[in-house]
């Protein structure tokens, strides 16, 4: 007897363990009924229910209380139950509400996409892109920072921040002491050191990619070049710290960014050190294991060597050229 149990999203069934959240039910589905997720990261203990934009309708409770939830309810921190109905992007309301809290995110975040070097792969850019308004109804003066170095080679641009704590979590759980974290309350909240300290220990450079947005981004690679433009490869090495997987952007020959491999849903597949990230950056350092999958609705596949493939009049020559070479070699042995 499976002890699984089923729940329905956008009319597609699922069977799931029992405690499984909404949202990794949808994404064991897949495509576009997945909720879109700013603040949860399955890797983090904790973290989910801070930006809404995950929510959905549950129009069915269970088999033993079909009666539907009363309100919208974030799909991140709620768990399935057997024979639970769910409308996500079926449900006009859903896409309503999701439209407002995309609204209030950018209430205060800075329209600067052409200068910012997240742009490419920001989650808040596709984001706005889908579920954003081509204006704004705030009518007062967003709120800015400036812009501050937390170590040597991490610079946080607070205007930019969501608030999504994924950096505080990362700095929590994969390091021995935490310098930063959320001071003030409301909307004079802000992600900072404490008492101007800095953030110096070995896995600090994953604050930059569990980041959905522009606010932590790393110094060594800003303002170089736009990820578009980049060619990623898979690569590894044996690395004492860490897996030592990780994903290479070369520019030409250049290496000129390290980060770690990230999956499907932008996520980390595993968390990396600031050796790999900081102080490998030649070709000769790594084991390369070829082109990283591009999601060809990425902007980075518009430039990704991997979808590229040979004319037919070109791939014609190559073959008659090996064939030609064939027969060449098989004359000589004769």
């Amino acid at each position: 007897m499976s002890d699984k149990v089923k729940v329905t999203i956008d009319g597609i069934t699922v069977e799931v363990e029992p405690g499984t959240s909404i949202l990794n039910a949808a994404r064991q589905i897949g495509g576009d009924i997945v909720p879109p997720a700013m603040c949860y990261y399955s890797k983090l203990e904790g973290s989910g229910g801070k930006c809404r934009t995950c929510l959905v309708k549950v129009s069915k409770g269970s088999e033993k209380d079909p009666r539907p939830m009363p309100k919208l309810l974030a799909s991140c921190r709620t768990s399935v139950m057997d024979g639970m109905e769910v409308q996500n992007i079926t449900s006009p309301e859903v896409l309503e509400a999701r439209k407002g809290v995309v609204e209030m995110l950018l209430i205060n975040h800075p329209l600067d996409c052409p200068v910012c070097d997240q742009a490419g792969e920001c989650h808040l850019q596709d984001l706005s892109y889908e579920h954003g308004v081509g204006n704004t109804r705030y009518e007062f003066e967003r709120r800015t920072f400036d812009k501050i170095d937390i170590g040597d080679k991490i610079q946080l641009h607070m205007t930019r921040c969501i608030l999504c704590y994924r950096c505080v979590y990362v700095a929590d759980q994969l390091t021995n002491k935490r310098e930063h974290g959320i001071l003030g309350r409301g909307d004079a909240s802000e992600i900072s050191t404490y008492i101007e300290k800095v953030i110096d220990n070995d896995f600090s450079g994953n604050v930059i990619d569990v980041c959905p947005v522009g606010a932590l981004t790393d110094k060594t690679f800003r303002f170089k070049n736009r990820v578009w433009f980049t060619k990623p490869v898979d690569a590894h090495r044996d690395c004492p710290t860490c897996a030592g997987k990780v994903t290479l952007w070369f520019k030409g020959e250049e290496v000129i960014r390290v980060t770690a491999r990230k999956d499907q849903f932008g996520e980390v597949e595993e968390f990396i050190c600031n050796t790999c990230r900081y102080d490998k950056k030649k070709t000769s350092d790594w084991v390369i294991e070829g082109p990283r999958h591009i999601s060809n609705k990425s902007v980075i596949s518009s430039n990704h060597y991997e979808t590229l493939k040979p004319l037919p009049v070109i791939k014609a020559n190559l073959e008659l050229q090996a064939a030609n070479k064939e027969e060449f070699e098989r004359a000589i042995k004769n």
